[in-house]
């Protein structure tokens, strides 16, 4: 069933993915025959060159960047969302979405590399590929590689979860996730490209995500989309808590991460809280259902013919908090 909320495409905070180079983007909206002028114009012009790009509810203001470094905060909020668990809530995120990949996936599980597109502070990613590399021990297989990619890359973080876990690597250079690089998709091991969009593929707009899928189809075997949230009342009454939780548990959390401007800028200026809930918000008009996404595929430009898309949610904090899943993959052979 259709939600009753319909989707907008809306202006998040921290939100750069419009920031891709302006020669990169679909044409604009309202300056299409002034387009080979608006290239000419110098860098310093960028934010009204990008204007000319952006949806329109998303581009009344031109501006700027979100400071790099409450933009790692705001990763640091999003991933602790992932791995967070209470006695309400006895498995996180991240452990159901990994369980999600096992039981979709099952035997061909080891057969695949799995490339995180949006990998931002780390996300989910790390606990994934242990959960995951730890089940295929127990049977017996062979382990799988996971690799954390980013169009903006945010390689000190990655250096940290990399050194507790040798299957999972990062790129240190930009990633396009419309135009996967080879390196990442031919795979000299034997095994297959697998994307993941961990709270991610809302970012792309009806254009970008088009692009994605048809990369997906033509270099990978297959992508997984997992998202906190859907357009749903009680999604929104889950970000509301979220931003609540986050601005009560910010002096913990910035005692344990030494980090005075994640305890100034939550509790003194509530910025980091507001943020996320905001973001949360908007991120929830942005989702897409199982059956939206599916129309993509279909009409993406590539032969999808026999791929297939399954999807599901899993409860993971009673009685509004759900992962929300999506995988499209070629189906079986028989």
């Amino acid at each position: 069933m259709a939600p009753l909320i319909p989707r907008f495409h809306l202006f998040e905070i921290d939100d750069q993915t419009w920031y891709v180079l302006a020669t990169k983007l679909p044409a604009p909206h309202p300056a299409s025959k002034l387009q080979p002028w608006i290239q000419k114009l110098p860098s310093r012009y960028l934010h009204f060159k990008l204007y000319c790009h952006l949806p329109f509810w998303s581009s009344l203001t031109p501006h700027r960047r979100f400071p790099a470094f409450l933009r790692a905060r705001v990763q640091d909020g999003l991933t602790r969302a992932w791995l967070f668990s209470t006695p309400l809530q006895p498995q996180s995120p991240a452990c159901l979405s990994a369980k999600v990949l096992i039981q979709q996936l099952n035997t061909s599980l080891s057969s695949y590399t799995f490339i995180d597109f949006c990998a931002g502070g780390g996300g989910p990613t790390p606990s994934i590929a242990r959960t995951v590399n730890t089940h295929l021990r127990s049977r017996g297989s062979d382990p799988a590689r996971f690799i954390l990619t980013d169009l903006h890359p945010n390689v000190e973080a990655w250096e940290r979860v990399a050194q507790k876990n040798p299957l999972l690597t990062y790129d240190r250079t930009p990633v396009d996730a419309t135009a996967a690089p080879e390196h990442l998709v031919r795979i000299d091991d034997g095994t297959r490209p697998f994307r993941l969009f961990n709270l991610a593929f809302h970012h792309f707009d009806d254009d970008l995500a088009l692009a994605i899928l048809r990369d997906t189809v033509e270099t990978s075997e297959g992508l997984a989309i997992f998202e906190l949230q859907d357009r749903s009342l009680g999604s929104f009454l889950a970000v509301t808590l979220f931003g609540i939780s986050a601005f009560l548990l910010a002096p913990l959390f910035a005692f344990k991460w030494r980090s005075p401007a994640t305890f100034i800028f939550s509790c003194l200026l509530p910025i980091l809280p507001f943020v996320l809930t905001f973001d949360g918000y908007i991120s929830a008009l942005r989702t897409r259902t199982p059956d939206e996404v599916e129309a993509l595929l279909r009409s993406c430009g590539a032969d999808t013919s026999e791929w297939e898309v399954k999807s599901g949610s899993e409860l993971h904090l009673w009685p509004c908090g759900y992962v929300n899943w999506i995988i499209c993959k070629p189906m079986a052979k028989r």
